[in-house]
């Protein structure tokens, strides 16, 4: 490909990629502005994961690449590790080390990092960024599903004329237990409270369109009193149309909420501006904060106002210490009064060391835009769903993700021919390809832009189209069916 075609691309959104060979995908690679970003996070070597024992972690792998790196197409799972973290945690470490609890307070002047006491607030405001809210609209705090709870708590406040909850029926389970618990902790039974929106033909199409949502929000619009989807389905890549879906649902008298596990630090997202009630997400996938790190959540403005004139004063929630008022905190005072904003809904103080690693991924967003990250990644997974189209193992599989770009993120979800999944997985991890499977016949391959290259989804198309085809003449052999 020429280098004239490949900057046409990034600057136009333009998908003709090229001949298909891996030269072209070098030649994306070598003009993609954003290329520097893959070099701020450790991407393992195809050795280290083959290996039964922890490798030793040099100080080189924390500053150079690796000879030979796997091709990690599984953000939406767990992000890799940013190489800034290591630092960041042992400065955290070295001052809880050194200050002992005056680390709460004292702000060190060598030390890039806040006091403890202050490490969420920073944390919130760099989030903000990310989801497009307020900064004073979001906190760092808990998990996803804690965080989902304590906003149903909040919001959702069943009476006799309103008392259901609309969810998609293919809801992350955990969703689904959150549910169905909080309809049961009001005395509820959830198989009149709870709404699931069903795909029409789950096998055909597993995706639900806007339009479908829109009716069932309509169908119970007398008597629905929370809708609560995600930003982006984790099985199907589906990217709902979360303004229009929230606009619709408010105007007909329901509180909107959102997932964002698999949306946070993926699409770009609006969410003071779109008027969501609240949300959640987790930040261990494409927010790169580690193994079940901490997570966030979003109230809006206009729900986290604190006035004591009036009657009430506040939304009501369930309280802790750390969402009360900061300037007495420390008072000991039994009575509350939330701060304003999403900081008013913490509970407990959070973890200042699963911040300080959450504040280092959020340290390589700040070095772009997600505007620009979302640039990228249209052309990163159109190039990836334009290889597996072309493949020769191709009748052996589907896309099930929406081909439209602007209803998915980095996540395409490929369906396999029954009896396939077994194989095919084996090679990938064989071959260094990793990727997320969800049984019984689905690998989920997500091209994240901050660290994917063009390159790298070449390889993984190459390695998977090989696995297909693989699998499929076993299973002839076998004497099974090979196609769909």
């Amino acid at each position: 490909m020429r280098s004239s075609e490949s900057r046409n691309i990034f600057r136009e959104g333009e998908h003709d990629f090229g001949d298909g060979t891996r030269e072209a995908a070098l030649a994306l690679d070598a003009e993609d502005p954003l290329r520097q970003l893959r070099e701020e996070f450790i991407i393992p070597s195809k050795k280290a994961l083959e290996s039964s024992k922890l490798p030793p972690v040099s100080e080189s792998l924390r500053t150079e690449s690796s000879s030979d790196p796997c091709i990690y197409l599984c953000g939406n799972s767990l992000g890799l590790q940013p190489r800034v973290l290591l630092h960041n945690v042992q400065i955290h470490l070295d001052t809880w080390a050194t200050k002992g609890v005056y680390g709460h307070f004292t702000q060190l002047d060598d030390s890039p990092q806040p006091p403890f006491l202050h490490v969420d607030a920073v944390a919130a405001e760099q989030m903000s960024h990310v989801v497009g809210a307020l900064p004073g609209e979001v906190a760092v705090m808990e998990t996803l599903t804690a965080n989902l709870h304590l906003l149903m708590a909040s919001f959702y406040r069943p009476d006799a004329r309103r008392w259901k909850i609309i969810l998609e029926g293919k809801a992350f389970p955990s969703d689904h237990y959150a549910v169905e618990s909080q309809i049961r902790h009001h005395g509820l039974d959830p198989k009149d409270a709870m709404v699931l929106i069903e795909p029409a033909d789950v096998e055909a199409d597993p995706t639900l369109s806007t339009s479908q949502i829109l009716a069932v929000i309509d169908e119970h619009a007398t008597s629905a009193a929370l809708l609560l989807l995600p930003g982006i389905q984790y099985y199907t890549g589906q990217y709902f149309d979360i303004p229009a879906i929230t606009a619709h649902a408010h105007s007909k008298g329901l509180l909107v909420g959102w997932d964002l596990a698999h949306a946070a630090g993926n699409v770009p997202l609006g969410l003071h501006e779109w008027e969501v009630d609240f949300a959640a997400w987790c930040t261990y996938k494409y927010l790169n904060a580690g193994p079940g790190a901490i997570a966030a959540l979003f109230v809006h403005e206009k729900h986290g106002t604190v006035d004591l004139a009036r009657e009430g004063g506040y939304r009501p929630r369930l309280a802790g210490w750390w969402g009360g008022d900061k300037s007495v905190r420390f008072r000991m005072e039994s009575k509350f009064t939330p701060m304003p904003g999403a900081a008013g809904y913490q509970v407990g103080n959070p973890s200042a060391l699963a911040i300080t690693a959450l504040a280092a991924s959020l340290s390589v967003f700040s070095k772009t835009s997600v505007a620009e990250l979302r640039k990228k990644s249209l052309l990163l997974t159109a190039y990836l769903a334009q290889l597996l189209a072309a493949h020769a193992a191709a009748p052996h599989y589907r896309i099930i993700t929406p081909a439209a770009p602007g209803e998915r993120g980095a996540q395409l979800s490929i369906r396999l021919a029954p009896g396939l999944l077994q194989g095919v997985a084996a090679a990938l991890r064989a071959a260094g390809a990793v990727v997320d499977e969800r049984r019984p016949d689905v690998v989920r391959a997500a091209p994240a832009p901050l660290y994917n290259s063009f390159a790298d989804v070449w390889d993984f198309v190459h390695i998977f189209g090989g696995a297909v085809s693989g699998a499929v003449d076993e299973r002839r052999g076998a004497g099974g069916e090979g196609g769909e």
